[in-house]
């Protein structure tokens, strides 16, 4: 049947041109720095360089410093050494040449920043990073490189407005050993102003309760009447979203300063001293003078130690993640995982894609493929042929998907498994595809009425090409799906190195080709099968309907990222084309007049209603992830709000799902609606989240990479104090009730 090698080729140039389409739209700037400028770093968020200060030169006793200056983007920010609420510190890793040690940040005095209820302390505009250096009596003055020394540095950081992106950068700088560096001197002198006096007063805290009382002595006659904001430099001690006058008070005592401060929910044990930073809160109009002063108080008594929350999960998964993906010079990358967990991986990977065949979106492709073995009778040869043919169609569509969401994760990009399908692009040249299937499996038209008859029987000719494209047709259809022992396969495959990993993404390949590539080798498959007669016919028709069955599960998918409308405007634009198919197969000049009129029809209802399909619906996570609007159970996921709920005692389900995959939509309305798991939910008080991939997250990315994972559906169970269990991709009522039951 030419129809076939036609539509599997046709396939291949919309996928290939649709994906190579949205990745190039989407593609985030990737931080890395230039080999032209090695000292600077610049992403789409914040300016980062690397900077020196050494007026006298290099040599024992001189003064040196090297910095970090980070220039952020308007409403951008970067994070103080107790970032607060969220978010992680800067991070510096230098590679000096002998002689040279470098100190620790001589943070400069932040200013807190509220988002909501939280608080974080950061920077944002221009701050300077400065770190000392001590030039030891072993250092020599190289001989070579015209009296330069090779600064490098690696830094981190994590730069935030609502969302927060994780970003790093390697930095080169040639430092003049004779000559004078004073470029930045100016940037120099304003940090070090900004940084805290230490005071050579005392200061107490007692402990009372859930609260601190402050008293500290020595400040300046500048500072006395004057308010002031407190800045904890151990993290998790004081509550950072506390409001002045409201949480708490302060108050002056003649010469001391006195603070009533509440404790922490998440602190831990009690120290012997507590490191703080006072700060005027109206800064002077110069700039020089002294504003912040830097105290370390006695602490009397003991606080009662409470769970500490860890750092938000998104955020340090993401931050490990990008450490994974581009690693310091020094260290392999990625490292090379243990024999037994590569193994582990390839045969989970086998299993996984062996349970592909099982899912109901790779059905109609496997209906074909079961028609084309039969067409064969008892040629055992050309079984044997297409059977290989078939399977390297699958492993090299795998490696060739697997090879560009690694390429795309290494170049920055947050991706899992299944993410062409977060395209609405994608996912309506997939609808039209199909459409266009389904017609010709219901005998509307065939192929060779619209091409030269020579390349109309290229499949009577070539069979084993057809099935080669059948494999790649399989493997498109079959990706967004995951499979039981899949999902931990692709997560230890995305951290292996590039090797390794595409040995996973074969694994589920051979897997997946395993039940065709054994057919056509054991004669007696032969034998199940009907000969070849009139019943293919009627076969084939009936394969119309999972085609146009896929194309509802496409215009659905389309509808959670687009909304009614992009739905709507698919339906139109596939009526459209279905109508111009028609038009031609008609003869004469009937055929040019109709087709004509179809076609200026068609380019006009895409210019009319076209932008709908790509355009992102508003509130599109809530109707995406299917929130039952009578009882708001589930809400949508967050880092944050996990870590909120887990902050405070309560356990949490989340959802990590997807509208394009189909086994998230089967555990949804079954497993997850069951009354009895819902009402051991609800007695146990378990928060319920659904993180919705529908559309490309990279919050969501870094969780699910965080968990061992890089596809949905993944489901979780956080309890306060104890690991995050991960269960089942196909979760039944037994499971879920069991692991509740734990609780």
């Amino acid at each position: 049947m030419p129809h076939r090698l036609l539509s599997h080729f046709f396939f291949a140039l919309l996928f290939i041109a649709a994906s190579a389409s949205w990745t190039g739209t989407s593609a985030q700037f990737n931080s890395k720095p230039d080999a032209r400028t090695g000292s600077v770093v610049t992403t789409p968020r914040v300016r980062a360089e690397l900077v020196a200060h050494a007026p006298e030169g290099v040599g024992p006793g001189q003064p040196l410093w090297l910095g970090l200056q980070i220039t952020h983007q308007p409403e951008w920010h970067t994070y103080w050494k107790n970032p607060g609420d969220s978010g992680l510190p800067t991070e510096l890793a230098w590679t000096l040449p002998t002689g040279l040690t470098a100190g620790d940040i001589a943070w400069p005095v932040p200013h807190t920043i509220r988002i909501g209820t939280l608080a974080n302390h950061g920077y944002e505009g221009t701050v300077l990073l400065p770190v000392p250096v001590q030039v030891g009596p072993d250092f020599k003055v190289p001989l070579a490189g015209n009296g330069t020394l090779d600064v490098r540095l690696r830094a981190t950081w994590l730069v935030c407005r609502v969302e927060c992106i994780p970003e790093e950068g390697d930095f080169a700088l040639q430092l003049p050993v004779r000559g004078s560096t004073a470029l930045h001197a100016a940037a120099f002198a304003q940090s070090q102003a900004d940084q805290p006096l230490a005071l050579a007063g005392t200061s107490q805290v007692q402990v009372q309760g859930e609260r601190l009382q402050l008293r500290v002595r020595g400040l300046p006659a500048a500072a006395r009447g004057q308010t002031l904001a407190l800045f904890a430099e151990t993290p998790e001690v004081l509550i950072s979203a506390a409001v002045p006058g409201k949480n708490w008070t302060q108050a002056w005592d003649g010469d001391a300063w006195t603070a009533d401060l509440p404790l922490s929910p998440q602190r831990g044990d009690t120290p012997e001293r507590l490191p703080l930073v006072l700060a005027l809160d109206q800064r002077p109009a110069d700039r020089a003078t002294p504003h912040a002063w830097r105290t370390v108080a006695d602490v009397n008594g003991t606080w009662a130690a409470a769970a500490r929350a860890s750092v938000s999960p998104a955020l340090a998964a993401a931050l490990e993640a990008n450490k994974t993906a581009s690693p310091a010079p020094a260290a392999p990358s990625p490292s090379t995982p243990p024999l037994g967990t590569l193994l582990a991986a390839l045969a989970g990977g086998l299993l996984g894609g062996l349970l592909l065949n099982l899912m109901p979106c790779v059905f109609p492709v496997l209906a074909i493929k079961v028609l084309g073995f039969a067409q064969h009778g008892s040629n055992r040869r050309a079984q044997r042929l297409a059977g290989a043919a078939y399977t390297g169609g699958v492993v090299l569509s795998f490696l060739a998907l697997g090879g560009l969401l690694l390429g795309l994760r290494a170049a920055g990009e947050q991706l899992g498994w299944g993410f062409q399908l977060q395209s609405p692009a994608v996912v309506a040249l997939l609808a039209a595809l199909f459409t266009l299937i389904g017609l010709n499996l219901a005998g509307l038209f065939e192929f060779g009425q619209f091409v030269p008859g020579r390349l109309a029987t290229l499949q009577a000719h070539h069979p084993v090409g057809d099935a080669f494209l059948s494999g790649v047709l399989a493997v498109a259809i079959a990706s967004p799906c995951t499979a039981p022992f899949m999902g931990a396969s692709l997560g230890f495959a995305v951290g292996m190195p590039a090797t390794q990993a595409l040995a996973v993404f074969a694994a589920l390949g051979v897997g997946m080709a395993l039940p065709y590539l054994a057919a056509s080798l054991v004669p007696a498959v032969v034998g199940w099968l009907p000969r070849p007669g009139p019943w293919m016919a009627t076969f084939r028709h009936a394969m119309a309907f999972p085609m146009f069955a896929t194309v509802v599960w496409l215009v659905w998918v389309l509808g959670q990222q687009s909304g009614i409308d992009g739905a709507g405007a698919l339906l139109a634009l596939l009526v459209a084309g279905s109508a111009l198919v028609w038009s031609l197969t008609l003869r004469g000049r009937t055929r040019v007049v109709i087709a004509s009129i179809f076609i200026a029809g068609g380019a006009w209802l895409a210019g009319a209603i076209g932008q709908n399909i790509t355009k992102p619906v508003e509130n599109a996570a809530q109707v995406a992830s299917g929130t039952d609007s009578a009882t708001n159970a589930w809400q949508p996921w967050s880092a944050d709000r996990t870590a909120e709920l887990m902050a405070a005692g309560q356990p949490v389900f989340v959802d990590f799902t997807a509208a394009w995959c189909v086994t998230c939509q089967y555990n949804k309305r079954t497993t997850l609606a069951d009354s009895s798991v819902l009402a051991d939910l609800a007695a146990r008080k378990v928060a319920l989240l659904r993180a919705d991939w529908t559309r490309r997250d990279p919050a969501i990315t870094a969780a699910l990479a965080q968990l061992g994972r890089s596809g949905v559906p993944v489901y979780v169970l956080y309890a306060p104090g104890k690991a995050p269990l991960v269960l089942t991709e196909i979760l039944s009522v037994a499971e879920v009730r069991q692991a509740l039951a734990a609780l």
